[in-house]
């Protein structure tokens, strides 16, 4: 059975999780079991199961509107009502242990820092304060926290006074002076500069390594989830598309959705016209691609390249290479991305590649040049029309 693809075949969610993540036998610190959010008869979340082992940390990631601030809120209890179980270490919240009592192991960081009009010092100190802990103890976290995220000269700064990445910093200090069980972030580098972004993300990966803290971050920034995470679930419209770690949801999208929303850039209909031991052609726009997988002839399939695999050449003539997918195409649009160029190619299908600075600068690639381009049958990902993933 294809790993990424399950079916209950009489069992329950969490025996299949157990089998798939290998859980140890203490089980995960969490689970959500058929987490449902109705407003006005229009379900906005449904979540039949997800579990997060301690120490992980899992990426939701999804387009605005998917659904991932109201799972964090439904996890939190922040969100009511909401129907669906929570369990925490195996206890049932609500029953097994009081919702007071879960919602303490928790901490939640936002996408605007929620401040109080007092000093950085105050702020981080707040949450101590309100479960009463001995000043000297408290002082010691609070210090401790300062450290961590480079702000022991904001201690006595009002935090009216502070940046976005100043005010951002002293509300991850809060969170993580109260040493949580699991941390909820949401969005919690939407609001920032890209030198604050890059600077605290770094920061957070750190700490969150330093501290092994089991973590959910919500995010529409595929490269923060990749850098970040342990695991990736794809979200869009309420629901998990896809889960799974990072590499393998990224060069193994179940669908085109996920497909789009993960980087790959190039997506072809097409439909399978010779098969050849574990590869086939396949026939895109009456251009032929090879690809690897096992399909049926006459199949129609979604063949997935990411940029990154497609190599460009500035020589038209047929050079000897192991490659079986080369073709010759136009340049239609360069368009730079940082570090990288964006080229979009016409080939008779779509194309897009990326290049370095250097690379385009020595090849000679401008818009409207011909050139070869290049890739691998083993670089594309076959989606199989017809299959969806079965885990939600």
């Amino acid at each position: 059975m294809d790993d990424r693809r399950w079916t209950m075949n009489n069992k329950d969610y969490r025996t299949i999780w157990s089998e798939r993540l290998g859980m140890n036998e203490s089980g995960p610190i969490l689970e959500a079991r058929n987490i449902e959010v109705k407003r006005g008869g229009t379900i906005l979340l449904n979540i039949p199961f997800l579990s997060i082992e301690k120490g992980e940390i899992l990426a939701l990631i999804g387009p605005n509107g998917a659904g991932k601030t109201t799972f964090l809120q439904a996890l939190s209890y922040l969100l009511k009502p909401f129907q669906g179980e929570i369990f925490f270490k195996g206890q049932k919240v609500g029953s097994g242990q009081s919702v007071f009592e879960y919602r303490r192991k928790l901490a939640m960081v936002f996408q605007e820092p929620l401040l109080f009009d007092t000093t950085v010092f105050n702020n981080v100190a707040s949450g101590l304060k309100i479960r009463g802990m001995k000043k000297k103890e408290m002082e010691d976290r609070v210090v401790e926290q300062l450290e961590r995220f480079g702000i022991s000269h904001l201690s006595h700064r009002s935090a009216k006074t502070l940046s976005g990445g100043e005010a951002q910093r002293t509300s991850l200090a809060r969170a993580f002076a109260l040493q949580p069980e699991i941390l909820l972030l949401d969005e919690p580098f939407a609001s920032l500069d890209p030198p604050a972004r890059e600077s605290l993300v770094e920061d957070l990966e750190r700490i969150l390594k330093l501290t092994k803290t089991t973590a959910l971050i919500a995010t529409h920034d595929r490269l923060e989830a990749l850098r970040l995470s342990d695991r990736v679930a794809v979200m869009n419209r309420g629901k998990v598309l896809q889960i799974g770690p990072p590499d393998e949801v990224m060069n193994r999208p179940v669908d085109e959705f996920v497909a789009t929303f993960v980087g790959v850039e190039t997506i072809l209909p097409g439909k399978v016209v010779k098969k050849n031991g574990g590869s086939f052609l396949a026939s895109v726009s009456g251009k032929e691609i090879e690809a690897v997988g096992e399909v049926c002839l006459g199949e129609p399939v979604i063949l997935c390249i990411r940029p990154e695999n497609v190599i460009l050449s500035a020589h038209l003539s047929k050079e000897t290479t192991s490659v079986r997918n080369v073709f010759q195409g136009k340049i239609e649009r360069i368009v730079p991305f940082g570090l990288y160029q964006k080229v979009q190619l016409g080939c008779g299908f779509p194309l897009v590649a990326y290049v370095t600075n250097h690379s385009l600068e020595e090849l000679s690639l401008t818009e409207g040049k011909e050139v070869r381009a290049s890739f691998k049958a083993t670089a594309i990902h076959v989606v199989r029309k017809g299959e969806s993933w079965k885990g939600f």
